[in-house]
């Protein structure tokens, strides 16, 4: 009975002496580094969604590639750009064209068909335009170009040298491939 007795007591008392007792230590989880690019593939794969969504997964991998990416694989080719003529007049019909076509900047031809400038739509926008007033009145002669193999990485530099939002693309024979926007890059790395 004294046994029984004694277990009973023991079992009201255990509760009332764990606030006394010297508490474990909770261990503090240790930091995995991945060390190499598979293993750390592995982690972000293995991550489930509710804590790396798929478009966080996405801008991720699109920052990994980074270097890898070539402005061809973003820009926009020649065959959907609008140009304008030197000599055309910016009447209605050739600012509605401009404007429907959803670019801001209008590469500028000479007679030959060479780029000559550009027209930024500020350009437009800010100024009187009057019935008469030729393309190249409003153009802007500085031009930066990019190269259909240059790498993010490059246009990154060339945007931080030129502060230029606009780029023109060139193939390898130096003739007209695209364009390029700082957008673009944007896009790529936010979208």
């Amino acid at each position: 009975m004294f046994d029984t007795l004694m277990r009973k007591f023991v079992k009201w008392l255990d509760p009332k002496l764990e606030r006394f007792r010297p508490k474990k230590p909770t261990p503090k989880p240790t930091k995995y580094t991945p060390k190499s690019l598979e293993d750390f593939i592995d982690i972000i794969s293995r991550t489930p969604r509710e804590i790396l969504s798929s478009k966080d997964r996405d801008r991720i991998a699109a920052i990994m590639s980074f270097d890898a990416r070539t402005v061809e694989e973003l820009m926009i080719p020649k065959s959907k750009m609008v140009f304008v003529d030197a000599k055309d007049i910016l009447g209605p019909l050739t600012l509605d064209k401009l404007y429907k076509s959803g670019y801001t900047n209008f590469p500028v031809l000479d007679s030959r068909g060479k780029v000559k400038g550009v027209i930024h739509t500020e350009a437009l926008n800010a100024l009187e335009i009057k019935k008469t007033d030729r393309a190249e009145k409003y153009m802007d002669k500085h031009v930066n170009y990019l190269h259909l193999n240059d790498s993010l990485q490059f246009v990154i530099e060339e945007i931080e040298r030129t502060n230029s939002y606009y780029y023109l693309v060139l193939d390898k024979n130096d003739s007209l491939a695209g364009f390029f926007t700082t957008q673009m890059l944007l896009d790529y790395l936010l979208n």
